[in-house]
């Protein structure tokens, strides 16, 4: 069994992976960011070292200072979570060849079901059939084109090494191919450090359903159960199921049978989950995700099987514990998993949120489970991945844990940024969702979010700062080593200086309310704090009203920023390149 694993991720899942290590009597290692320097997974980790920088690239995308942490804390054991490094051969082959255990599948698997296109490939030596698309990279937007115009439209360019909705874009026609694709290879680039994209057919009422796998190094492989995934917005999930139902006799199994053929063609060990298109009877291989994905617990809850623990033991050389006909024995009653994003669905619009958590409050009772990554006075920055955290009910059928999740959510309590849970308690009252008739275009095309209002912004409480002295906890960093160090210190509000203390006392403004300010005005402005990644517009030229003048990244996700008016553009405060906060002015209109 592995001594000491190093988790290189943050947030919810970097916390996921030290509970189960540390149930297992096993040290952990946290890395950190200079904005998660006091985050929930640095302060449950038993050991941490800053890895600097701010952006992922600085940070969790920095091999050299991971290889570097390793080294300091005698780790033999490095779980990669999900996203950054978590599917990317080169950096499992720069663990392994140090000696030190990677917590998922081998590189050579990861060369193959890692890359989208080979994967494809792949799947279809194993016999599984597949979305019509290519087989190979797109070069240039023309070979798009190509492929539109002969397969027809709509299609969809997608990250070779993405997943989970990154990178993909939904080409109407020809003319957008451009546009498109350059916006997908950055929002790939940014979040997987590859930009290559390929292209497949997007299918008209598909849902999403998926095959959780495990195997292990002497060739056993098992499936664990089916999820059904199909509610989701711009291509990423929000409200996740085990198992997949409302299936016609055999196909769930006939899913499992060949998530498994798929992963023993490569040699794929540790957990990976295969993924499928399903519509009108048929089911259609997707990709395979070569990592633990987001919604594994409610694989977990069905099963009552812990997939941490058993990618640690698989990692650690271990058989599997169960054969394939008792983890079928073990499957019984109904999960679901509610993705709580820092998001603002107002209008359906589903904006990123990023801020200061204020208060948190999460539910309890039977049945029910929360892993998050963030606690109250926690920040969700512009920089990473907006997931808060993820609420996982079970129940002993569909219905009951429909119900139970309804419950749940209405006692959550989130303040400080706006959440998804007004568009997952409209989603879960559904008809739609109950008789299990939505597809991965519901949420968009069909689910009216309308009658979502933006949240109240948060009001910072006012009062006397002097006081006793008190007991404060800060960390220090020694050689990049980081210690945690008690003070006793007065009983006052910290005071920033320049710049940054006009912005602290300045109450925040909610996503929502930031964009509306220059509704019909002839101000364009940011609706949420992020990065200026391209301008669309020039001094001079006429524009119409919802006509996109900015693209803003924001928690690693683009935004076409429209005006509110027709008019000429007068002037552009941005570049390309520039941070912008809610409220900001980026254009204006005259």
């Amino acid at each position: 069994m592995l001594k000491k694993i190093l988790i290189a991720n943050r947030g919810e899942i970097a916390v996921r992976v030290i509970r189960a290590a540390r149930e297992l009597g096993i040290a952990t290692v946290a890395v950190y960011s200079e904005l998660d320097r006091n985050a929930l997974h640095v302060r449950l980790a038993d050991e941490a070292f800053a890895l600097g920088g701010q952006t992922a690239a600085e940070s969790y995308l920095n091999t050299e200072a991971i290889l570097n942490a390793i080294k300091l804390s005698g780790a033999d054991g490095v779980h990669p979570g999900y996203g950054f490094f978590s599917e990317n051969p080169d950096f499992i082959r720069a663990i392994t060849d140090i000696g030190v255990a990677f917590i998922g599948p081998p590189a050579s698997a990861v060369d193959v079901m890692g890359d989208k296109v080979s994967s494809r490939k792949a799947a279809l030596e194993g016999g599984a059939p597949i979305v019509p698309g290519t087989t190979e990279f797109a070069q240039s937007s023309a070979d798009i084109m190509e492929f539109g115009n002969s397969n027809g439209w709509p299609i969809a360019i997608k990250a070779a090494f993405g997943g989970g909705g990154r990178g993909m874009k939904v080409v109407q026609s020809a003319a957008e191919v451009q546009e498109a694709m350059d916006s997908a290879q950055r929002e790939a680039k940014a979040y997987f450090g590859r930009d290559e994209v390929y292209v497949e057919r997007y299918l008209t009422w598909p849902r999403h359903i998926e095959v959780q796998l495990v195997g292990d190094q002497q060739g056993n492989v098992v499936w664990i159960s089916t999820r059904d995934c199909s509610a989701q917005r711009r291509h990423q999930k929000l409200v996740e199921e085990a198992p997949a139902t409302a299936l016609p006799d055999g196909v769930e199994e006939a899913m499992g049978q060949a998530a498994i053929k798929v992963a023993k063609a490569v040699g794929y060990y540790n957990a990976g989950t295969v993924e499928f298109i399903y519509q009108d009877g048929d089911f259609f291989f997707l990709e395979m995700n070569t990592r633990l994905q987001v919604e594994h617990p409610v694989s977990e809850e069905i099963t009552r099987i812990d997939l941490v623990e058993w990618q640690i033991r698989v990692a650690s050389g271990e058989a599997l514990p169960m054969t394939q006909e008792e983890v079928a024995a073990r499957r019984y009653g109904h999960s679901i998993e509610i993705r709580i994003n820092a998001e603002n669905p107002a209008g359906g619009k589903f904006l990123p949120s990023p801020g200061r958590i204020t208060k948190l409050t999460t539910p309890d009772g039977f049945g029910v489970r929360f892993d998050g990554g963030y606690e109250a006075g926690d920040e969700i920055s512009q920089y990473y991945d907006n997931l808060v955290g993820k609420l996982i009910v079970w129940g002993k059928d569909r219905e009951t844990a429909i119900a139970r999740t309804v419950r749940a959510l209405n006692e959550m309590v989130v303040e400080g940024v706006a959440t998804t849970i007004p568009a997952d308690l409209a989603i879960l009252n559904h008809p739609d969702f109950h008789a299990m008739q939505h597809s991965t275009k519901w949420v968009e095309e069909v689910l009216d979010l309308s009658g979502i209002e933006a949240p109240a912004a948060p009001v910072p409480a006012e009062g006397d700062e002097s006081g006793p002295l008190v007991q404060r906890n800060t960390t220090v960093e020694v050689n990049g080593k980081r210690f945690d160090v008690k003070m006793w210190v007065p009983e006052q509000a910290v005071v920033a200086v320049g710049k940054a203390a006009a912005t602290a006392k300045k109450p925040a403004r909610s996503s929502a309310a930031a964009g509306a300010a220059g509704a019909g005005s002839g101000d364009v402005t940011a609706p949420m704090q992020g990065t200026i990644v391209k301008v669309l517009v020039e001094v001079g030229q006429q524009v119409e009203a919802g006509q996109s003048v900015v693209v803003l990244e924001a928690m690693k996700m683009e935004n076409q920023i429209a005006a509110e008016k027709s008019g000429v553009v007068k002037e552009i405060k941005v570049t390309a390149g520039v941070t912008v906060g809610a409220g900001d002015v980026v254009v204006v209109i005259e």
